[in-house]
């Protein structure tokens, strides 16, 4: 029986050949015309989902990192620059091996990597690794409701990624940067842009990390490449293309043991894992085509295509959360143990044309995005479990919670899992943000979702199907008061599919939202220093829960609101102090009863969700000043997290609040050398910064520090 058209994919196809073919109309008239123009000016490459509408301008609050930010302060990944970001909370790393955060209060599903885009296409779909920061142009942390336009998302917010690119702009810049650090840690780093004629420039960066950690036995090793291309077709048509490629070792670390709810009984350094396992691997490659067409100074078309393929491979030895397992829990010791051994591999296959542009009705101006995206997403997950019997008190794979020691090797194990599932959606958006006169701007967004999903257990030889759709609209409002102070106000409702059946075999409905959000931006000393205050309230429906009457069952019973103030402020204090901070107030709770018949529990409404702290801030201050007439740079940063819910089914249990001084400083040696030094954790503070359950939690790194020199190309 053939396979029936996808509506959307077939949509897309044709718009893309569409505007193919409007490129290669228009260059071949161009080859045709008598005074052909030999050099050709390609204008700068344009954000997906943006239009011609800056950030500032957008009715929600928006923060944006920059690379040298991340640069001065050591992050050489993502999770590790998102602790500057306001109102984001680390969650469940899955063995410290994917990025996982919440916003405002929102996670999503705790058993995946957290969702985010890479220049506007889906990053976090598979298995890829903890994402690098050394292609990084910007981060743009886009708060609040965004469902409107970018679809199937959580309603706290959007990370996009904007990776650095090649321009024509760029002959032979770039640098190369080394760097060494406490606990044996290396990384090499560097980028380089230029052209290879008038018509097409590229650019490679990449960089290679090993090392050690506090944690004992636990070593990685990470290598990451990017290259990429900007053709120039014709004086208004550029085609760009950009390659990924990751290569991950580390073992699976699921951290250390609170013992009675303490966490700091055992030292920080306790690995409760394997040596002999040996590391889990995972292989990440990536390839993003876009097509940048100008219609003339005010429509452009983008048009575009992503391919991600993952792999995740590696088997872990793991505290046993089981009651009836976990000898720890009667005696005191020793620690009981299981193992697994996991096999995933994923495809993400996405699509996407968009038309942007201004246009003028008598007294309003119109910007306008209209576009259609789609994704094929497949996912093929092997796994095996060993587990002692339930109350047996049999304390094999196990070992002593204060002194483990190594060279256990665990019995074989059983099929846990096996299985595929395939993701199929398509999406059509509209938005138009109205200017209705000098101080007025309305922002109007429409979304249609159309969602299938098949997931196939061979275990139990089950299928199951779900097919959704899902209209989503977005609406807000900005008063410009002056050239210095806006008022605004959104409303926005979204949605996001749940993976999966229940007991009965039956699709989960989709998780729904509501977010509100009203604010105030000021900009300040002559436009060197902006702020954002918001308030905002969002609420959600349809999350999965331990179903209560069917045990290892999941049920979409679940609701939770969250609701605080946000605060931002950046920029130049004066010709020589730079300034970042934020504070984050959530108060984030379930607003249902549950009963967690897996773990038999109740769990009432009003109950904290797990790892958001109510208060969070972050300040940076930077001072520039010259040695010997050389520039240098130094400066602090402050991270405050409050104490926050370590385990949804004991509310007893809280990880504490913490506060980290770093500090961070450079030397301009000569014209091409720059030297480094970054300090964390200054006054050795121990502290966790999340966890899954009282037995998997994750301390934080002691006092550490890093050495750099860069040298400039």
């Amino acid at each position: 029986m053939p396979t029936p058209p996808n509506p959307g994919k077939t949509l897309l196809s044709y718009a893309i050949s569409a505007a193919l073919g409007l490129t290669l109309a228009q260059q071949s008239l161009a080859q045709e015309a008598p005074s052909t123009v030999e050099e050709i000016s390609v204008t700068a490459q344009k954000q997906a989902y943006r239009g011609d509408t800056p950030l500032e301008s957008l009715p929600q609050q928006t923060q944006v990192l920059s690379g040298e930010t991340l640069a001065e302060l050591g992050a050489v990944q993502l999770q590790g620059a998102l602790d500057i970001a306001g109102g984001v909370a680390r969650q469940n790393s899955f063995g410290g091996l994917w990025d996982s955060f919440a916003i405002r209060g929102f996670a999503g599903d705790e058993n995946l990597p957290s969702g985010y885009l890479v220049n506007g296409f889906s990053g976090g779909r598979g298995f890829s690794g903890n994402r690098d920061a050394s292609n990084i142009e910007t981060i743009e942390v886009l708060k609040g409701p965004g469902s409107a336009l970018f679809g199937r998302g959580e309603p706290g917010g959007t990370i996009n990624i904007v990776t650095r690119k090649p321009g024509f702009e760029s002959e032979g810049e770039g640098y190369l940067r080394a760097t060494a650090g406490r606990y044996g840690t290396y990384r090499f780093e560097g980028d380089y842009a230029d052209t290879l004629n008038d018509r097409v420039a590229f650019r490679i960066n990449g960089a290679r990390q090993d090392g050690e950690s506090f944690r004992d036995a636990v070593e990685s090793e990470k290598t990451v490449l990017t290259p990429s291309f900007l053709v120039a077709l014709a004086e208004n048509t550029s085609l760009s293309y950009e390659a990924e490629y990751l290569k991950q070792e580390a073992p699976f670390d699921r951290g250390i043991v609170a013992i009675d709810g303490d966490p700091s009984k055992v030292p920080v350094s306790n690995f409760y894992g394997e040596p002999g396992d040996g590391p889990t691997e995972i292989d990440a490659t990536g390839h993003q085509l876009v097509l940048q067409h100008d219609l003339n100074d005010n429509w452009f078309i983008l048009a575009g295509a992503n391919y991600r393929a993952s792999s995740f491979e590696g088997c872990s030895t793991d505290p046993e959360l089981s009651g009836g397992r976990q000898l720890l829990n009667n005696d005191g010791q020793p620690l009981s143990r299981q193992r697994r051994c996991r096999d995933f591999d994923a495809t993400d296959t996405s699509g996407r044309i968009e038309l942007s542009g201004s246009f003028e009705t008598g007294a309003l101006t119109h910007h306008t995005i209209v576009g259609s995206d789609t994704y094929e997403y497949e996912l093929e997950s092997l796994q095996d479990r060993w587990r002692v019997d339930w109350d047996s008190g049999d304390r094999t794979y196990s070992v002593d919670v204060f002194n483990p020691v190594y060279g256990q090797v665990a019995p074989e194990g059983s099929p846990l899992a096996n299985r595929l599932e395939e993701q199929s959606a398509w999406g059509l958006y509209f938005q138009d943000q109205i200017d209705l006169g000098e101080h007025w701007k309305v922002l109007l967004g429409l979304r249609y979702d159309d969602f299938s999903q098949d997931i196939e257990n061979r275990l139990s030889g089950v299928n199951s199907r779900q097919s959704q759709t899902a209209t989503s609209p977005r609406a807000g409002l900005v008063y410009e008061a002056s050239d210095t102070l806006s008022v605004y106000a959104s409303y926005s409702e979204g949605f996001r599919p749940n993976s999966g059946a229940d007991f009965f075999g039956t699709a989960f409905e989709p998780e729904e939202s509501k977010s509100y959000e009203v604010g105030t931006k000021l900009v300040a000393l002559d436009g060197a220093l902006s702020s954002t205050i918001a308030l905002f309230k969002m609420e959600k429906s349809n999350i999965l829960t331990a179903d209560p009457a069917h045990s290892g069952f999941s049920a979409a019973l679940g609701e939770a609101e969250s609701q605080g103030v946000e605060i931002d402020i950046t920029g130049d204090l004066t010709d020589t102090l730079r300034m970042l901070f934020n504070y984050a107030y959530v108060d984030a709770e379930t607003t249902n009863d549950i009963t967690n018949a897996d773990w038999g529990v109740d769990i009432p409404a009003g109950s904290p969700l797990i790892n958001i702290p109510e208060n969070s801030a972050n300040l940076m201050l930077v001072k520039s000043f010259t040695i010997g007439g050389k520039a240098s740079t130094f400066g602090t940063s402050v991270n405050y997290v409050d104490d926050r819910l370590g385990e949804t089914i004991d509310p007893s249990y809280t990880l504490p609040s913490y506060t980290l001084v770093n500090l961070l400083g450079s030397y301009q040696a000569t014209d091409k050398l720059k030297l480094t030094m970054n300090v964390d954790n200054l006054l050795d503070e121990e502290y966790y910064v999340s966890s899954y359950h009282k037995l998997w939690t994750m301390p934080g790194s002691p006092l550490t520090w890093t050495l750099g020199a860069t040298v400039s190309l």
